[in-house]
């Protein structure tokens, strides 16, 4: 059996970790979580002002090639770096920014961060440093905002059997442009 690489991205919040455990379920693949990753190959160079981990994504792909080099079967990477990296199936899930505001604050997360965040949904940041990631065979964008993760993970197993590029095509900057001030 060939190797299948499937990379899970998005703003935080936005549901990655939670969707990646149920597909990894429903496709029997391992997951890596890259902050687990991070930390166990001590790839974190310090905290930036937000409080975030500063991770040099050169060496983050050459560490994570290094685990992949005698991979069989199907892999899940998830993180909100994923995106980076290569794979056969990149998965960008989107949230409506005032849903992902809601679910940052009940985790406790500082308001700068949840701006910074919130923001970041809003401009399409992930799906745009996806969009350039030539490594990337097949790109799938889902609204993850009114789907509980069992059903988000069902949808991207449909998807990934079509093995066709999808976009939901999202804007929430039409919708929120008054939320970047």
């Amino acid at each position: 059996m060939s190797s299948v690489i499937i990379t899970i991205s998005g703003t935080p919040g936005t549901g990655k970790t939670s969707v990646a455990r149920i597909l990894a379920k429903l496709m029997s693949c391992e997951v890596v979580a890259i902050n687990k990753f991070v930390d166990e190959h001590k790839l974190s160079e310090g905290r930036d002002e937000t409080g975030s981990k500063i991770v040099d994504v050169s060496k983050l792909r050459r560490e994570i090639e290094k685990h992949l080099k005698n991979f069989k079967g199907c892999i899940i990477i998830e993180g909100h770096l994923a995106h980076f990296l290569r794979a056969d199936f990149c998965v960008v899930l989107r949230c409506d920014p005032l849903v992902l505001e809601k679910r940052l604050k009940k985790k406790k997360w500082r308001k700068a961060k949840i701006r910074e965040n919130v923001q970041a949904e809003i401009l399409d940041v992930i799906l745009a440093e996806a969009l350039a990631n030539k490594k990337i065979k097949c790109l799938l964008e889902l609204d993850n905002t009114r789907l509980v993760p069992k059903k988000c993970a069902e949808k991207i197993l449909r998807l990934i059997k079509k093995a066709k590029p999808h976009r939901e095509n999202v804007q929430w900057l039409k919708k929120y442009e008054n939320m970047m001030i």
